[in-house]
């Protein structure tokens, strides 16, 4: 019977391994410049899950995105979301954006955001505040990239270092 325990025990081991595995918490946006349009335009990857754990926590709403059982009032939550944990400034002044909407590409929702009527020759900098999902997550990750004007930057954005500025 001490045979069989240990045996038990060595076959169990490493489960117990396993569901101690770390999740990594990620988003990724790019920002970009639309001559056509004369606008900013933004996407933010963000995994499904954790957004909609966030806006559990935060509003107390179920979101069930991508699922058929997804509220109608999803667009709204989200946006009022990105409305309190996402900002850009162009030459230091704050920069209103429209949150254009979403869809669903396998485990992640990519979110558009456009930043309209951006004179684009008089702009020095622009300055990207990225707190999505930091205030549910302390491992949290934003990484940004920013293409305007043939010049690039990017940067990973956490709780503690939420700004990241490309000067053009």
């Amino acid at each position: 019977m001490n045979f069989f325990k240990k045996g038990l025990v060595l076959l169990l081991l490493p489960l117990f391994a396993f569901t101690a595995a770390h999740k990594f918490y990620l988003s990724v946006t790019n920002v970009g410049y639309s001559e056509k349009d004369d606008a900013l335009q933004i996407t933010t990857r963000i995994f499904i899950d954790d957004l909609e754990a966030v806006l559990l926590e935060r509003y107390d709403f179920k979101a069930n995105l991508a699922t058929d059982k997804e509220s109608p009032l999803a667009k709204e939550y989200i946006q009022k979301y990105f409305d309190a944990k996402f900002a850009l400034q162009i030459n230091g002044t704050a920069s209103d954006f429209d949150f254009l909407g979403s869809r669903y590409e396998d485990d992640l929702i990519i979110c558009y955001i456009e930043v309209p009527k951006v004179n684009l020759p008089e702009c020095r900098s622009i300055e990207i505040r990225n707190d999505i999902l930091t205030d549910m997550f302390d491992d949290q990750q934003n990484v940004v990239h920013i293409k305007i004007k043939d010049k690039k930057k990017s940067f990973v954005l956490i709780r503690e270092n939420n700004k990241g500025m490309l000067n053009l």
